[in-house]
């Protein structure tokens, strides 16, 4: 069942008012190059078409390169997209992308893929929600942290990726959230450590709530905030460009400070059609600590690198 893959193509290209896309991060050993990639679809009735994303973080620099639908091809059985001559995969990407002011070739292979656990009642980061159908927008988290092997050509310079750290993860449905904030870093001080944050507001029944799913990967053990295991946001301030995140389990407490750089503009989809312009930074900074119940610090760690998007009105809520 699709359900229990998240990663892999959940719809078909026949549809309308849908898109669905896939995040790769990628920050090279000595992080002066982060460079992510957004390979996807947006399914309306006037304009069917793929596209790959791509957003220099150091800089802030973002393409859209648009292609035919016809361009993009899916592995039924297994994760594997192609937009092109591009195709990602678990495994790794293989680019070869040409516009009007970009050109990109070459390829980065994946290892050692720390994947988001599964299992019967909980198929991925969503829980219980995955099976929830006409839901606005679902999430899935394919890699939360990974090894990179390979260069990428672009415009001309030679980027050297291997021994960086990488990312994967997607979305799909009718639409973005009316608000939220995501926030995400697998590149501390100390290798071996990714967190993911997000809030949104998710219509629901004729109304709406506001839901979260968090997660703090740290030595080999998954610390799981979500919505859905009863976990609550105590803390949530924007002064910009300073964010402060404080947020209980039974079990722990997560506080987070994360600093908003550099960013740059993406498309985001409204009812499939990629025509919202929002802001990405993926040269942030992060601090983070997770206390115990005895409020014992038991992880304390700064990270640079980090993707941070927020959509302000999400604050009026907290």
């Amino acid at each position: 069942m699709k359900v229990y893959h998240p990663i892999i193509f959940q719809g078909n290209l026949n549809k309308n008012r849908y898109f669905e896309g896939w995040y790769f991060k990628h920050v090279s050993e000595n992080r002066d190059h982060v460079f992510s990639f957004i390979p996807g679809v947006s399914l309306t009735r006037n304009d069917k078409h793929a596209f790959i994303q791509v957003i220099d973080g150091i800089s802030g620099k973002t393409w859209n390169v648009k292609y035919q639908l016809s361009e993009f091809i899916y592995s039924k059985d297994e994760f594997n997209v192609w937009v092109g001559k591009s195709s990602f995969s678990e495994k790794g990407i293989q680019l070869d992308i040409e516009a009007e002011d970009l050109k990109i070739k070459g390829e980065i292979f994946y290892a050692d893929l720390v994947k988001y656990p599964s299992s019967a009642f909980s198929p991925g980061i969503m829980g219980w929600y995955s099976f929830v159908p006409f839901m606005e927008c679902k999430h899935g988290i394919s890699s939360v942290l990974h090894g990179l092997n390979g260069s990428l050509t672009i415009n001309n310079a030679e980027i050297n990726f291997t021994e960086g750290t990488g990312y994967i993860e997607k979305d799909w449905g009718t639409s973005f959230p009316e608000s939220w904030i995501w926030l995400h870093c697998n590149t501390f001080e100390k290798p071996g450590s990714s967190f993911t944050f997000s809030v949104a507001k998710i219509p629901w029944l004729g109304n709406f709530f506001i839901g979260h799913i968090c997660f703090l990967y740290v030595e080999g053990k998954f610390h799981l905030f979500a919505t859905y295991n009863g976990s609550k946001i105590t803390k949530l301030t924007f002064h910009s460009p300073v964010l402060e995140i404080e947020i209980k389990n039974k079990t722990h407490t997560l506080k987070v400070k994360a600093v908003q750089n550099r960013s740059g503009e993406l498309k985001a989809p409204v009812v499939g059609e990629m025509n919202r312009i929002i802001k990405e930074s993926v040269d942030s900074t992060i601090e983070i600590e997770l206390f115990d119940k005895e409020n014992k610090i038991v992880f304390d760690d700064k990270g640079t690198r980090a993707g941070l998007e927020i959509i302000e009105k999400i604050l009026t809520y907290f």
